[in-house]
C-alpha cells in the first residue's frame, strides 16, 4: 500500500456525488463540543482568536460570510484537515480519518473527531448531524458537484483549491491563512508561516555546506498494479520537488506539464507524473528520494528486486534515499516542515 493520489477526492466527488442523497443515517450527537487539539504545542500556544462577523474571499472567489469565526468545522481533505490542528481547532467531523492516521504524521486527529465518509463522498447525515458552523472542502472550479450539493444546504462552505503547480509554497500557505481567517486564528497562522519560513532558511543553509555529489534529485512513490511497479515521479510543479528546489536542490524529472494525468506528462495541479522502473533511467546521476510506508506489499520490495533499478548510478553510489513514512506529500506547513528535514537529513546526511 502506498500513499493514495491527492487528486483522489476531486476525481471521487465527480463519480459519485449522486449517492451523496442515499447515504445512511448514522445518528450523531449535535451537541457534542467541538473538542480540543492536546498537541504540547497548542497547549501552550498564547495566540488570540479573533471575534465578530467574517467575510473572506475562497479559493475559488467565492464570497464567505459568517456571524463568528468557525468553532464547530467538517473538513473534507486531509491538507486542511492538518492546518486545523496546526492552528489548534479540532475539527467536530474530518473524512478518511483512518487512512489520515497512516498518511499524515504532522498533526493527529483527536479522538473527539467524528468520521464522516471518504474523501470527495462524505456521508451528508453524519456531517450535517455534527452542526457545523462551516464546512471546508477543496474544489478547482463553481461546477464541482460536490460543492454544489452541499450550497444546497445553509452552513457555509469554504473551497480551497489544494494544489497549484505554477506555486505550491504559497499556494499551501494560501489555503492555510484561508482556513486561519475563517476560524479567526490569523495570528496563530503568521507566527506558523513565519517559523516554516524560517525553518526553510536553515535547512537550506544546511544543504549548501553540504558536499554533494550531485544537486540533481527526483522524488518519488508507486505502487504495484497487476504485478507491475508503477513509479509517480513528483515532477516540476510538485510540492515536494518545489520544497527541494527552495533548498538549493535542482529537479531532475522534466516531463512537461499535462492535463492528462499520466500520459507522459505531470498534471497541472500537483506535479506528478507516471512512468515505470525503467523510466528512472531518464535521471541519469540524480538522486534518488522515494517513500516506503513499510508495509509487506509496498512496491519497494519490488522495486529492490530489479536489476534496472540496482544498476542505477544513484543506487550504486548509495545515493537513493528513503523518506520517512507519514510525511504527506500535498499538505500543510507543519507536512512541509516535516518534508524540509528529511531531505536534509537523507540528503545532506545532517
Amino acid at each position: 500500500m502506498t500513499r493514495p493520489h491527492p487528486m483522489a477526492s476531486v476525481v471521487a466527488a465527480a463519480i459519485a456525488v449522486l449517492a451523496l442523497a442515499g447515504c445512511g443515517t448514522t445518528e450523531v450527537d449535535t451537541a457534542a463540543p467541538a473538542g480540543t487539539v492536546g498537541s504540547a504545542e497548542c497547549e501552550a500556544d498564547t495566540t488570540e482568536t479573533a471575534s465578530g462577523p467574517v467575510t473572506l474571499t475562497d479559493s475559488l472567489g467565492r464570497t464567505v460570510e459568517l456571524d463568528e469565526p468557525a468553532e464547530r468545522v467538517v473538513v473534507l481533505e486531509w491538507q486542511q484537515t492538518e492546518d486545523l490542528l496546526t492552528l489548534c481547532i479540532a475539527p467536530v467531523g474530518a473524512a478518511s480519518t483512518a487512512d489520515y492516521a497512516t498518511y499524515v504524521s504532522a498533526e493527529t486527529l483527536p479522538e473527539s473527531t467524528a468520521d464522516v465518509g471518504e474523501r470527495g463522498e462524505p456521508d451528508l447525515d453524519t456531517l450535517y448531524g455534527l452542526d457545523p458552523d462551516l464546512i471546508v472542502i477543496e474544489a478547482y472550479d463553481e461546477d464541482d458537484e460536490l460543492l454544489q450539493q452541499l450550497e444546497q444546504r445553509d452552513v457555509p462552505v469554504l473551497a480551497t483549491i489544494g494544489a497549484d503547480a505554477s506555486g505550491q509554497i504559497d499556494n499551501m500557505k494560501h489555503v492555510f491563512e484561508l482556513i486561519a481567517e475563517a476560524t479567526g486564528r490569523t495570528e496563530r497562522a503568521e507566527a506558523v508561516l513565519a517559523e516554516f519560513d524560517e525553518h526553510l532558511a536553515q535547512a537550506k543553509a544546511s544543504v549548501a555546506d553540504a558536499e554533494l555529489a550531485t544537486d540533481r534529485f527526483v522524488f518519488f512513490d508507486g505502487w504495484i498494479e497487476s504485478g507491475n511497479v508503477v513509479i509517480r515521479p513528483y515532477g516540476e510543479g510538485a510540492l515536494f520537488t518545489e520544497l527541494g528546489e527552495q533548498l538549493g536542490l535542482q529537479g531532475a524529472w522534466t516531463d512537461a506539464v499535462d492535463a492528462s494525468y499520466g500520459s507522459g506528462g505531470v498534471d497541472p495541479a500537483y506535479g506528478l507524473g507516471q512512468t515505470d522502473i525503467e523510466g528512472l533511467t531518464a535521471v541519469g546521476d540524480a538522486n534518488l528520494v522515494f517513500s516506503n510506508d513499510g508495509t509487506a506489499e509496498s512496491y519497494v520490495t519490488e522495486l529492490e528486486k530489479s536489476p534496472i533499478w540496482t544498476a542505477l548510478p544513484a543506487v550504486q553510489e548509495g545515493r537513493a534515499y528513503e523518506f520517512p513514512p507519514g510525511v504527506w506529500g500535498a499538505g500543510g506547513p507543519r507536512s512541509g516542515q516535516q518534508a524540509i528535514d528529511a531531505f536534509v537529513d537523507v540528503i545532506a546526511g545532517s
